[in-house]
């Protein structure tokens, strides 16, 4: 399990998080056993209800789905749900928020496709 909890989101929120990142990164793919709530209680030093709590709520999203005895595994089709649900938020705050700053700026259409193009080349997009 990658990653770091902090002080700025809920801790159940973050454990969520980690999750979806680990999905999105490959580290766990569809079907496949995702950390118990203990091993994440354990490796994150929290209260093992607390990491229970973001599981659950990944289950309720459809992310995640218990084998009875056996633990919690990456529902299928939960990449691209994640990817969606990503993109959306992406669109809704981070390309919004660029456009609202661009026309602050007097910045065309053209002019900040080129400024994003630009970036893009820069960028090594996977």
């Amino acid at each position: 399990m990658k990653g770091m909890l902090n002080d700025q989101a809920l801790i159940y929120q973050q454990i969520a998080q980690l999750l979806e990142d680990g999905i999105l990164r490959g580290e766990y793919a569809e079907d496949s056993q995702v950390p118990s709530t203990n091993e994440l209680a354990r490796a994150f030093n929290i209260n093992p209800a607390t990491a229970a709590k973001g599981i659950n709520r990944l289950v309720d999203e459809g992310l995640l789905y218990k084998r009875r005895g056996i633990g919690m595994f990456v529902a299928p089709g939960a990449l691209e749900q994640l990817r969606t649900q990503r993109r959306q938020a992406f669109a809704r705050q981070q390309v919004r928020a660029l456009v609202r700053e661009a026309k602050r700026l007097d910045i065309t259409q053209e002019q900040l496709l080129k400024l994003v193009a630009d970036e893009a080349g820069k960028e090594e997009l996977l």
